[in-house]
């Protein structure tokens, strides 16, 4: 997140120097100083800056993705004249540690359609999760351990 907020730092510095104020100027020069950044990193044995925002975008490629799956099976499901779900909470035992990983799990869990996070253990250990169809709550359970979670320890780590 430092490295992102220097990245505009830089940016705004760019567009100070060339006198230009006008956003193709700005993102010219947020693009040279993530460059710039990646180069300065890399020399001291750091994680590449520019291969933690793919990280980050294919994150975020993977949330769009599951929302219109999601979307598309409630929708399904409210439609269909026989609405066959089993409604349930069950309990998804929590890679992740941090407080920031946590809670964006959570509301990526929470924004996609047809689950809800519930609450997290005092541990937090556990993440209760409500499921519009928790008929099998093992595979729902995969889902976010090899999705979510996995691109959120990828992203952020």
């Amino acid at each position: 997140m430092i490295l992102f907020v220097f990245n505009l730092l830089l940016a705004i510095v760019w567009v100070a120097v060339t006198g230009s104020a006008s956003f193709m100027n700005l993102v010219f020069g947020f693009l040279l100083a993530a460059v710039a950044l990646g180069i300065v990193r890399s020399s001291y044995g750091g994680v590449l800056y520019l291969g933690r925002v793919r990280r980050i975008l294919a994150l975020l490629l993977l949330f769009l993705c599951e929302l219109a799956k999601s979307a598309w099976a409630v929708a399904m499901a409210v439609m269909s004249p026989k609405m066959d779900v089993k409604p349930g909470i069950f309990a998804f035992p929590l890679t992740v540690d941090r407080d920031f990983e946590i809670t964006l799990l959570a509301n990526l869990i929470t924004l996609t359609p047809g689950t809800l996070s519930v609450d997290v253990s005092d541990d937090r250990k556990i993440l209760y999760v409500h499921a519009l169809d928790c008929s099998d709550p093992d595979a729902i359970r995969r889902s976010i351990a090899e999705g979510f979670e996995r691109r959120i320890m990828e992203a952020f780590r």
